[in-house]
């Protein structure tokens, strides 16, 4: 399932969605957070945002991980090797700060909601999931951009 589509590594394919969802999801999270005027605009974007970044993390991650396979099988070794390895422990980071930033921006929907049914909450879980989501959201464009670039860097940095 994580290994090709029309022939292509579904890995190189997937990074792009990563790439572009992660960095959305932190900056609306970071918006959501900062700009309360603005959350029932932002709601709906960051709800979908919440769902795919991990979505899209989860199938990237798996799909390097069956790209490496295919790669030691072909009997890559050496630099490059260490080089993929590294791209993906960047990327197991990322993948571990993307999901509890898509669940607290999730929560942080619900609390800031004033839906009906959800119960009243004491007064400082709406700041303590704030400063979760910024911090989460920090660390992922720190570890998308790490990951991001080691995975250039493998794959173009003796290429020009």
């Amino acid at each position: 399932m994580f290994e090709e589509i029309l022939g292509l590594p579904v890995h190189v394919l997937v990074v792009h969605a990563v790439v572009v969802f992660v960095p959305l999801l932190a900056v609306l999270a970071v918006a959501y957070v900062g700009l309360p005027r603005w959350r029932h605009r932002l709601d709906w974007a960051l709800g979908l945002l919440a769902v795919a970044a991990p979505v899209t993390a989860y199938v990237a991650v798996k799909s390097g991980e069956a790209l490496t396979d295919a790669l030691v099988a072909r009997g890559f070794q050496g630099p490059i090797l260490d080089q993929i390895f590294e791209h993906s422990r960047y990327g197991d980071i990322l993948f571990r700060i993307v999901l509890p930033l898509g669940i607290v921006a999730i929560l942080l929907l619900v609390a800031t909601s004033g839906h009906p049914r959800v119960p009243q909450l004491p007064a400082l879980v709406t700041p303590v999931l704030a400063v979760a989501a910024v911090a989460l959201a920090i660390a992922a464009l720190v570890y998308v951009y790490l990951t991001g670039h080691s995975g250039a860097e493998t794959v173009w940095g003796t290429t020009l």
